[in-house]
């Protein structure tokens, strides 16, 4: 276990308030950091029902909950609240600008000897550093959702990522329960890189008329033995995400396995995102 750290993270969404969760358990103080008082406050509402789960299936105590959700504040200043902290991590959607108009502030606003780590599933470290001052200090930590219960974290080196900050950042993803597996930065690392074209393999089957979603899913889940199937992980990541990684890595690579499927595309275009808006290839409605 490493020593206790002031840890912030940006965006209080899924991954973010799961990453803020985590650290908080394992003895770590989180500043939970947003755009918008109505954002944060959903994020630490997510915290306190994901806490209670843990208490209703008698794995904790309230009393610890109630420990681990006081180690977390929430802040809407995020110049402010990096001020003072050992890392920080990046946990917003997957769009490169974003991402690089974060990690200038985090470049002006963070301390020297600061790691600074992205979230991000598919893009580039070494793009996302090239804003900085100091690319040696940025890395990729990407986390899986959803992240209290999710062993892996995928460390990622940037170009110019030094061999200190990957070594701290493997040390500290250990001490907060997780296993890590090491990537090179090229677009999508390995989880997405594979996951991908999967899914979208399953929505081109589906497209083409080949198997019904139930038989899809079902023939996947029972052959492969995955615990569920890709059309319904889709929905769990969530249709927009996967059509915007899909996007990145064909822009990134031109390789047109990586062509996105045109219902999951229309799909978005109509709202139906998966579980997060109540629809996607399944209706969670009810």
């Amino acid at each position: 276990m490493t020593d206790s750290l002031n840890v912030a993270v940006i965006g209080a969404g899924t991954m973010g308030n799961g990453i803020a969760q985590t650290f908080a358990t394992f003895g770590h103080t989180v500043t939970l950091i947003e755009v918008a008082q109505d954002g944060l406050d959903r994020g630490l509402a997510a915290v306190r029902k994901s806490l209670d789960r843990f208490v209703k299936k008698e794995k904790m105590t309230q009393e610890e909950t109630d420990a681990i959700f006081g180690r977390i504040t929430g802040s809407l200043d995020m110049e402010g609240a990096v001020a003072n902290v050992d890392m920080v991590i990046e946990a917003v959607f997957e769009n490169e600008q974003v991402k690089k108009d974060i990690f200038k502030v985090l470049d002006k606003a963070a301390p020297a000897g600061c790691i600074l780590a992205s979230n991000t599933s598919s893009i580039s470290i070494t793009s996302i550093a090239s804003v900085t001052s100091r690319p040696e200090s940025v890395v990729g930590m990407h986390f899986m959702n959803p992240v209290p219960l999710m062993k892996l974290v995928e460390l990622i080196k940037g170009e110019k990522t030094s061999d200190e900050v990957v070594a701290k950042t493997k040390a500290i993803a250990e001490s907060v329960g997780k296993t890590v597996g090491v990537s090179e930065d090229y677009a999508g690392f390995v989880a997405n890189r594979i996951l991908m074209p999967m899914l979208n393999e399953a929505a081109f089957t589906l497209y083409e008329g080949i198997a019904t979603r139930d038989d899809i899913d079902t023939i996947m889940k029972l052959g492969m033995n995955h615990p569920m199937g890709p059309l319904a992980l889709a929905d769990f990541i969530g249709i927009d995400v996967c059509v915007n990684i899909l996007d990145y890595l064909y822009e990134q690579f031109g390789d047109p396995k990586f062509r996105c499927a045109p219902n999951m595309r229309r799909m978005v275009q109509a709202g139906k995102l998966g579980r997060k808006s109540g629809e996607g290839f399944y209706d969670y409605s009810k």
